[in-house]
């Protein structure tokens, strides 16, 4: 009989990164139109990892105020595994990872397994959008540039996903759900 695991996973970014699309997306199968804003959102998703049967409790966090700032630790407590996202479109995002993100939770959650996700990657198939950006001197996000940041700050995994067309969604949240399920087998985390 299949041992039952109880894990907790919080999803953290910047403002606008696409974290509560991400969340629902897999929380519901579907990109959630229209956007409502979320202050904290949990849900609880039943899926069987590696042989144990894992009840995930996900946790939608928020950014953007100095309060919801100072309120967000309250939501680590518990934690087993982190996505940590930015959005593509978003250079600012990008470069608070490293800046502020990676610092946060290395300090309040310092042995957790985080996979850096890189979010909105539909829009690198938009030629208006790719033009606005090279017209300003600005790009999207490449893969490359994810890949390298998640080797930087020492991320278990990078992940690319696309709420509006729900692609790597699943699968990030699956690889998550290993990690923590390794986590248990082998007692520390392992870099994937």
């Amino acid at each position: 009989m299949p041992r039952a695991l109880r894990r907790k996973l919080v999803i953290v970014g910047d403002h606008e990164t696409g974290k509560t699309s991400l969340f629902t997306a897999f929380a519901h199968g579907r990109f959630p139109e229209p956007y409502v804003p979320s202050v904290f959102e949990s849900f609880v998703a039943d899926r069987k990892v590696n042989g144990y049967d894992v009840e995930l409790a996900l946790w939608d966090t928020v950014a953007g105020t100095p309060d919801l700032d100072r309120i967000r630790p309250l939501s680590y407590s518990g934690t087993h595994v982190v996505l940590l996202c930015f959005s593509v479109d978003s250079k600012e995002s990008f470069d608070r990872v490293e800046e502020h993100w990676i610092k946060e939770l290395r300090h309040f959650l310092p042995y957790i397994p985080i996979l850096l996700v890189a979010t909105k990657t539909d829009l690198r198939h938009d030629a208006q959008l790719i033009n606005k950006l090279s017209r300003s001197g600005r790009h999207l996000i490449t893969t490359e540039e994810g890949s390298m940041l998640a080797q930087k700050i020492g991320a278990t995994l990078y992940c690319e996903t696309s709420a509006k067309q729900i692609h790597g969604v699943q699968d990030t949240f699956h690889r998550a759900m290993q990690a923590t399920v390794r986590e248990e087998e082998t007692g520390c985390c392992l870099v994937l």
